[in-house]
């Protein structure tokens, strides 16, 4: 099934009749199509159904190019990043060209998932600003940690569900709070991996979301159970290349702080309302999604 999405992504890069593209888009490194995933099991495997999945997955790689360039990542699960190795204009125009040919691709699907989708994407953007901005200093509002994170990653899961339940002719606003709690409960376990996991397993640095400004759902619950002494101590390594005794440190005041757990559990709950919501829906495999995007460790 995510075969034939694969497929139908090259094509669709391809029909614009630039080999470079083509070449380029070839070496993005590929995710866990969980927007795929998602679109597939909801609206069933059918050409509507494929030509969505194909189209928000070149979205969100084309987010991620851009993503990368931002954050000046070398790597992308695991792999050399595209900026890193054709450089930062590079990256930023193949990311112009998959979004572009997204829409164009929109045009084709009806008018309200064609909404959805691109709406979700002026969000996704605004999103990205925040968290750029956000990264200035040490942020310690959980409300816009989850403002940033709702429109920056869990946006487009949303429309993608609800998009795919417009196609099937399902309940869309059920399947949309499906999709919005999935992927927030997304993004926090991508959170709390950066800190539990290893470089080797993430692909990428790990602790790397504290040194590039992030503060995230774990250092938000920790910072709050900190002493006076200790957040003075924390924030003096915001945005700071950790040597071994200070990542030790702050894994240490995450174990103290039960920050880890409180997070995983925060994700928990929202994977339960998910499937709170769909409990009377046709079972597709959506319970299993979830489990994986909770229980993952990469």
């Amino acid at each position: 099934m995510l075969e034939k999405v694969e497929n139908l992504m090259l094509d669709i890069v391809a029909s614009l009749g630039c080999s470079r593209s083509v070449e380029l888009f070839k070496k993005v490194p590929k995710g866990k199509r969980l927007r795929a995933k998602l679109i597939l099991k909801i609206a069933g495997e059918n050409d509507k159904a494929l030509q969505l999945a194909a189209i928000v997955e070149l979205i969100h790689a084309a987010s991620l190019l851009h993503d990368d360039v931002i954050d000046d990542a070398d790597t992308r699960r695991g792999q050399c990043s595209i900026n890193a190795e054709y450089g930062d204009k590079t990256a930023i125009m193949l990311g112009d060209i998959l979004y572009s040919k997204g829409f164009s691709e929109l045009t084709f699907l009806p008018q309200e998932v064609a909404y959805n989708i691109s709406h979700a994407v002026a969000l996704l953007s605004i999103g990205e600003l925040l968290d750029v901005e956000l990264s200035q200093s040490f942020n310690d509002n959980l409300e816009a940690y989850f403002d940033m994170i709702y429109k920056k990653t869990a946006s487009l899961i949303e429309a993608s569900a609800k998009s795919a339940a417009l196609l099937a002719g399902k309940n869309s606003d059920i399947y949309a709070l499906y999709g919005k709690n999935l992927g927030l409960a997304f993004q926090i376990i991508d959170d709390v991996l950066d800190i539990t996991q290893s470089s080797e397993t993430l692909g990428k640095p790990s602790l790397n979301d504290f040194k590039e400004g992030k503060t995230t759902l774990p250092y938000l619950y920790m910072y709050n159970k900190l002493s006076s002494n200790d957040k003075e101590i924390l924030l003096s390594l915001f945005q700071k290349t950790l040597n071994e005794n200070e990542r030790n440190w702050i894994k240490e005041k995450m174990n103290e702080s039960n920050a880890i757990n409180l997070s995983i559990e925060y994700a928990k709950r929202l994977g339960l309302e998910a499937l709170d919501v769909i409990k009377n829906e046709e079972d597709v495999g959506l319970a299993k999604i979830i489990k994986e995007m909770i229980e993952r460790n990469f």
